[in-house]
């Protein structure tokens, strides 16, 4: 199996993920294909498909951000069991993340990611593909480390129609087990980085925003 990086969406491999995308995720959880130009382009923002036989049967994206010493999973697609894919994505994510802050002279800290909340919302769709199951995912995620952030979150729809997504929980996967809070601060900056393309923020993502204003921490729960 090849960890193959994608930077183009003239990339043949490129269709192949997206559509792989479309079958796993649900529309409001997927940017349009021609809109995948500038992300990929943009050095900062890794996407690496996992091939096998010519074929994409995974995929995973991710972002390195020096200045806070963090990274943040977009997703992780396992196309086909049986092929030890999430295992394969996971750790060569993980060669690479700590490759990239040792080049910036930092030690990761962690690493965000949204994860499905299927006690909250029951109508996700995981492209026949059992290990997609929000359910496994959840259990696979805490098995890697995540923990729950503790508060309520929401996120702006990437159709950036104003939409609130809900039924999500933002963890955070500490570098060091004994870590059991983050900095507020931390979270907001980077949630106003990251959706800093979307320009229709809905009410309630600004609200939760506020709220983050006013705390110092937040506890990570288990997930």
């Amino acid at each position: 199996m090849e960890y193959v990086r994608i930077t183009s969406i003239e990339d043949p491999l490129f269709p192949k993920m997206h559509t792989l995308l479309g079958e796993v995720f649900p529309p409001e959880e997927v940017l349009e294909f021609n809109l995948w130009k500038e992300p990929l382009e943009d050095p900062s923002i890794r996407v690496f498909v996992a091939v096998h036989d010519g074929e994409v049967v995974g995929s995973t994206e991710y972002r390195y951000y020096p200045q806070w010493d963090i990274a943040m999973t977009d997703f992780t697609i396992i196309g086909k069991t049986g092929l030890g894919i999430g295992r394969f994505l996971a750790k060569k994510r993980e060669e690479d993340l700590k490759q990239l802050a040792a080049e910036n002279g930092k030690v990761l800290f962690g690493m965000f990611a949204e994860i499905y909340n299927p006690q909250a919302r029951e109508d996700f769709a995981f492209g026949n593909v059992y290990a997609m199951n929000p359910y496994v995912r959840r259990e696979v995620l805490s098995h890697l480390g995540y923990k729950r952030l503790d508060f309520s979150y929401v996120h702006p729809s990437w159709k950036n129609d104003g939409e609130a997504v809900e039924g999500l929980d933002f963890c955070f996967m500490p570098m060091n087990e004994e870590t059991n809070a983050v900095q507020s601060t931390l979270i907001v900056d980077f949630l106003t980085d990251y959706y800093s393309v979307l320009s229709n923020k809905p009410d309630k993502w600004l609200k939760m925003i506020d709220m983050l204003k006013q705390k110092d921490i937040v506890k990570l729960l288990p997930l």
